[in-house]
């Protein structure tokens, strides 16, 4: 392989690897996110239910499955597993994702928090021990 050849396919892989970078979310700022949540949810160890599901372990986690939460039959019939996309695109409009939901007030509307967001979310497990 040429020199000139060997650096192009670096400057590819550098420019690949910032494109990805730049659509994946930053735990840190998704903390900082977290608090307009705060009034309804908790996460991490010891959380509990508040007027809204506690959020450990939301990725992977059916929907509505939460013990100890009365979700609404909207919510416990979606058929919805929380990932990645489909969360983001339930906390820019719950309503509109789920009509019935409980869920009202603070929408995340900006891709970037919701990026953020998700990403410190998923970091915890089941138990709120961060993975």
């Amino acid at each position: 392989m040429t020199p000139s050849i060997k650096f192009l396919l670096s400057i590819t892989v550098a420019l690949a690897s910032s494109a990805g970078a730049a659509f994946a979310g930053d735990a840190a700022a998704g903390e900082r996110v977290f608090k307009k949540c705060l009034v309804c949810h908790e996460i991490g160890p010891g959380a509990k239910n508040k007027v809204g599901p506690l959020l450990n372990g939301i990725a992977g986690r059916q929907a509505g499955t939460i013990a100890g939460y009365n979700y609404s039959t909207q919510n416990k019939n979606s058929g919805i597993v929380w990932g990645e996309a489909i969360f983001k695109e339930y906390i820019k409009d719950p309503r509109a994702k789920i009509p019935g939901t409980k869920m009202v007030g603070i929408n995340i509307r900006k891709e970037s928090e919701a990026d953020d967001l998700w990403e410190y979310l998923k970091q915890f497990d089941s138990e709120g021990k961060k993975k």
